[in-house]
């Protein structure tokens, strides 16, 4: 299979590129946190590698590589976008579902069309700490307080997105949302979340 390269690999064609048995890994680490909140664990990644014939170290650097999980230093698995292991400023919740994180708020807006369900974003607005809800239902969302916006560029947690009012808006007033086709109140982040 043809491996994607260059900086604008997007998370689409990174797992788009990821051999059968990286796949089956990043489904299975996805599937824990929907199931539970938290990812596989390594024994399981590992299993799951060997089930189809890889080499559970060269899978697991496959997948870093491509960016869709990421580890730190001592292994242990830091981030497997959309989720966040550790907890984060912005949570996701659905009926019947764990509690779960999400990387940066573009991740967690797009939680609701992988899932196939709707979910809940609970983030709090950066500086004040007032919270802001977001239901989404694949291509559509509601927000509160209605002026609630996804800043691109924002200097948020690792330099992603967060969910914000812009300056000038208060929390009963809605203010004008830029919009991104099938998506109301987001703006186009060049962050890489």
């Amino acid at each position: 299979m043809a491996r994607a390269t260059g900086p604008r690999l997007n998370k689409w064609s990174a797992t788009a590129a990821l051999t059968r048995p990286a796949r089956e890994v990043h489904l299975a680490v996805l599937a824990a946190f929907a199931q539970t909140g938290r990812g596989a664990e390594r024994g399981e990644v590992e299993r799951v590698a060997r089930a189809h014939g890889a080499d559970p170290a060269a899978t697991l650097a496959e997948l870093a590589e491509r960016d869709v999980l990421a580890f730190g230093s001592d292994g242990a698995l830091r981030a497997a976008y959309p989720f966040s292991p550790a907890p984060t400023p912005i949570q996701v919740t659905w009926a019947g579902g764990p509690v779960t994180h999400a990387m940066c708020a573009i991740d967690a807006l797009g939680m609701s069309a992988m899932l196939g369900r709707p979910v809940t974003i609970t983030a709090a607005e950066p500086g004040t700490g007032r919270a802001i809800t977001v239901h989404a239902d694949h291509d559509r969302a509601q927000w509160d307080p209605a002026g609630a916006v996804v800043l691109a560029g924002s200097t948020g947690e690792r330099g992603c997105p967060s969910v914000d009012r812009p300056a000038g808006t208060s929390g009963s007033s809605p203010a004008r949302r830029p919009r991104t086709p099938g998506l109301p109140g987001t703006r186009p982040s060049p962050a890489r979340c």
